[in-house]
């Protein structure tokens, strides 16, 4: 069995869903818990899977655009406007809505991409957000 880590962080963000046809599809903001959990077959030199600081400064940059922005689906009609108004605390999806699972999936892929700057033979096991303190979504792909 793989040694694993995890680590936690929150951010702050709104979303709107516009192809939900509750409220859910009126802004609204959300206080997330981001997990994500590594793992590895062995431990470093230093006895670790990961330096959780090294994690933490990972996952921050991948939501950084996220973090107090409001994030929207880019085919809804309105994103150009509050683009324009607001500048990049808008945040696009390209064709999707910013569901908690879109946004697990996403931040898997980018935090995917920093797995060589976080240490030899570590793997992403799975992301998990929060919506709120009861609600979360989770990606991780299938293996083969």
């Amino acid at each position: 069995m793989p040694y694993r880590v995890s680590k936690k962080i929150e951010i702050d963000s709104a979303h709107l869903l516009s192809k939900h046809a509750g409220e859910c599809r009126f802004p609204h903001g959300h206080t997330r818990q981001i997990e994500v959990v590594l793992e590895s077959d062995r431990l470093a030199a230093n006895d670790m899977v990961c330096d959780f600081a090294r994690l933490k400064a990972a996952m921050t940059a991948c939501v950084a655009d996220w973090d107090h922005a409001f994030c929207m689906n880019r085919d809804d009609p309105r994103f150009a406007q509050l683009q324009s108004a607001f500048g990049s605390h808008v945040t696009g999806f390209a064709g999707r809505d910013p569901t908690t699972e879109v946004l697990a999936e996403e931040l898997y892929r980018r935090i995917e991409a920093e797995l060589p700057g976080l240490g030899n033979g570590v793997r992403l096991r799975r992301v998990r957000v929060w919506e709120t303190a009861s609600c979360w979504a989770e990606y991780e792909p299938a293996r083969p």
